[in-house]
């Protein structure tokens, strides 16, 4: 299944116009500075720890989350933690077995291989990552037909970690093979605040704390976002004041932006209205959503839904979608709770 690209401003993931080599000098280099994610950073220094102690490979690690909050990072972390080379590539681009089977024999002891949307690995190259991480070994193929015949070739102490954004997608055997499975949740406000305040320090830029909690409240508790709002609002700073973010000029940007206080955009809230004025509140069905608005129905299921459902702005039932109260409300429409059938 191909993965809806989302390229709105609120989106968790990367954008052709986002500066990666900013984004890159952002990041954290080590877990002290892993903001957010305390439970997954405690099991981390414990697993680096117990792996350094003995001298052995890291134990192969999987993250799984929506995205933007932070897998990518936190596997450069760890490589940074272990004194080892990273190198980063995804499923997608390992097209065939022999890719995959050129990048393992180019690593040395003790590096990580990150595969970001691990869960798109197509069986062929699964069927060779299977005794990379089992064995450290590489089962190779040699001719055609009745005479072929399979090498194993000995790998070095490696750590595979991979990230996906769709677990369910993920095959058994390969979630199996991972020692260490993490999931990586939405980040608390604070969290998210946290963030934003150290990339303001390391891009030199002035904040005011309300100017700083405004962009964090909009930020859907993802870091991509909130490092995305905080770079605009940076730029709207120095064309319309003097680079010093105050909360009106933040205020002006965001709204600039068209995110609203909660972080919702145009489509979120065209969504809900779609929901609450065409079909009164639901509930109705994915499809007729997606057609009612003009939208594919991969993007609201993959993109729209995971944050207006933790807000509590929609409810999955059998029947379909239906918009909650908290909605009417942030719209600012009238409730009119829906009477099932049944219950007349």
């Amino acid at each position: 299944m191909v993965q809806s690209k989302d390229t709105r401003m609120v989106s968790g993931q990367n954008q052709p116009e986002d500066d990666v080599a900013l984004d890159r000098a952002l990041r954290p280099q080590n877990l002290d500075d892993l903001i957010g994610q305390d439970r997954i950073r405690d099991n981390l220094r414990i697993l680096i720890q117990a792996s350094r102690t003995r001298s052995e490979a890291l134990d192969h690690i999987l993250l799984y989350g929506p995205p933007g909050l932070g897998k990518t990072t936190t596997a450069i972390v760890v490589a940074h933690e272990m004194g080892a080379n990273v190198r980063i590539t995804s499923g997608p681009a390992i097209e065939r077995a022999g890719d995959l089977a050129a990048i393992l024999t180019n690593l040395r002891k003790g590096d990580i291989l990150f595969i970001d949307e691990i869960h798109r690995l197509n069986r062929a190259v699964e069927e060779v990552l299977y005794p990379a991480m089992e064995d450290y070994a590489l089962d190779i193929v040699i001719g055609k037909g009745p005479s072929a015949r399979s090498v194993r070739l000995k790998l070095p102490p490696i750590t595979i970690i991979g990230a996906t954004t769709r677990l369910a997608l993920m095959t058994a055997p390969l979630r199996a093979r991972f020692g260490a499975q993490f999931r990586v949740d939405f980040y608390p406000q604070e969290a998210i605040e946290q963030i934003i305040a150290r990339a303001a320090r390391l891009l030199s830029t002035p904040v005011e704390p309300a100017a700083l909690i405004d962009i964090a409240r909009r930020a859907r508790g993802t870091p991509r976002v909130a490092l995305r709002l905080l770079k605009r609002v940076r730029d709207y700073a120095q064309v319309k004041g003097n680079g010093h973010i105050t909360p009106a000029l933040a205020s002006e940007a965001l709204v600039l932006m068209d995110v609203d206080p909660l972080g919702l955009d145009e489509l979120d809230r065209r969504v809900l209205s779609s929901i609450i004025q065409k079909f009164n509140g639901g509930p109705v069905g994915l499809e007729t959503i997606a057609a009612s608005i003009s939208e594919e129905s991969d993007t609201i299921m993959d993109v729209v839904e995971p944050y207006l459902l933790q807000l509590g702005f929609l409810d999955r039932t059998p029947r379909g979608r239906t918009a909650t109260q908290r909605a009417y409300e942030h719209l600012h429409i009238p409730y009119t709770p829906t009477i099932q059938p049944g219950l007349l």
